[in-house]
Order: C-alpha cells, then structure tokens, then sequence
C-alpha cells in the first residue's frame, strides 16, 4: 500500500454534513486511506446514501444523520463512533448552512439558524469527541472555516461571515487547550468550490464571472479540499495546530 492508502488504517472518523459537497469528498478521502466512517447529515436519505457508497467500495462506514446544532444529535453521533467502532480519533466538522440575505433583512431566526449551524455545531460536535480522543492521546480536528472568515462571504450574508469567523477563533482556542492531550485542531478555509450549495445559490453566469476573477480561473474541486483535509488529519501534521489553510485559487491575494 502506498502511504495515502494506509495511514488512516486504524482510525475512526466522524465527517459531518457528508451527504453531499466538500463533506462527502472528505468521507471518500478518509475511506480510501483506511479510515472507518461516521457519516453525518441532516438529511437521514444522504447520509445513508454515503454510507452505502463508502461500503461498496470495501470501507466501513456508517450513517448518522442529525443535526449538529442539536446536542442530543451530536452525543447519538459520536455515541454511534464507539458503539460500533469502539473510539474516535479524527472529527471534521464540515457541516454549515449559507443564506445570501443582507442585513437589513435578516431576521433573527434566521441569524440564529445560520449561526447555530455553522458556529455553535462546531462547538458541539468538538465538545463531544474530546473524551474519546484525549483517551487515545491522538486526535484530529478539522474545522471547516471559509475565506468569508478571513474577508467577507462571496455568496452569504453577514451571519455565515460571522459565523466562519467564529470558528477561527474557536480553532485556536481549541487547539491551545489541548495539545497536551495529542489533538490537534485546525481550520481550512475553502474560497468558492464547486459543489451542490454554490450552484443552487449563485446564478451561473455569475459563478463563470467569479471564476474568471481569480489568479486561478476556475472553482476548487471538492477532491482538492478533500486533500488538504487528509493531510491535516494525518500524522503529516502532527506539528500543526491552531493554523487555518486557504485553498481558494489565489482568490484572497486580489
């Protein structure tokens, strides 16, 4: 086996909001380096869907939807980790939701909504895969963050660029109070990629206008993320922790 096949071989992994986009292209990567998989959504039909795809490519692979801003959801999710698996070692908090409204418009319910998914979800779900992981002494996190978190969003409103910023800080946070314990949590922050949510909010000629403005004119592939996702959850990077990771085409230099 080359070492992209092997490395993750003894590891239990949760990927959250797998059903589809940058999560499922995650959930592949891991399977294929030997990872076992938790796959989450909150949709029950994709994360089953995954599941299936995982196991008929010869990988272990699981399927518990929920919602992570719920935290009965999330302790059945990682419950799920280590009843059928016996623990959990890499968690990548993939899980978000993008609403375009401006802020005028926006109402509290739905800043509550976009916040509590992407920010508070992170929280919870990195609050419930500790124990497990300080028991191993080896952990990864994954936060997925944004360039919105570093800028201002392409395509969401305030609310997901407050949210992605949040996670920043919280990776840092995170990543300096438990080191000692073997963890390491970092953030990748994806510019425009293209997946199922891009195309459903941007309108097309849009999205080629976009494209066309980055140093590399193009979308990000969910595979490309996918990478630096594995990487970051490897022994690869054993001494990298509270870092954030751009993979946007450049788009943050212009």
């Amino acid at each position: 086996m080359t070492t992209s096949e092997a490395e993750f071989n003894d590891k239990i992994a949760i990927v959250t909001g797998a059903g589809r986009g940058m999560g499922r292209a995650v959930a592949h990567r891991l399977a294929a380096g030997g990872a076992k998989l938790v796959v989450n959504d909150v949709a029950t039909d994709s994360a089953e869907g995954v599941a299936s795809e995982l196991r008929s490519l010869g990988a272990e692979a699981i399927a518990a939807p929920g919602d992570v801003s719920n935290s009965a959801d999330v302790k059945d999710m990682v419950d799920a980790a280590i009843e059928n698996f016996g623990a959990l070692h890499i968690l990548v908090n993939n899980a978000g939701i993008l609403r375009p409204t401006a802020v005028i418009d926006i109402e509290e319910d739905e800043w509550d909504l976009v916040v509590s998914v992407n920010l508070r979800g992170t929280y919870l779900c990195s609050r419930a895969a500790l124990p497990s992981m300080r028991e191993a002494g080896w952990g990864r996190i994954v936060n997925f963050s944004s360039t919105a978190g570093k800028n201002v969003s392409t395509v969401g409103g305030a609310h997901y660029t407050a949210a992605k910023a949040g996670i920043l800080g919280f990776t840092r946070h995170l990543a300096k109070e438990e080191a000692g314990y073997g963890i390491t949590v970092n953030s990748v922050c994806p510019g425009l990629i293209d997946t199922e949510m891009v195309r459903a909010t941007i309108d097309p000629d849009l999205t080629k206008t976009y494209a066309a403005s980055f140093p590399i004119p193009r979308l990000g592939e969910p595979e490309e993320v996918a990478e630096l996702v594995a990487f970051l959850a490897s022994d690869r990077a054993a001494y990298i922790t509270g870092a954030s990771l751009d993979i946007n085409g450049g788009d943050l230099m212009i």
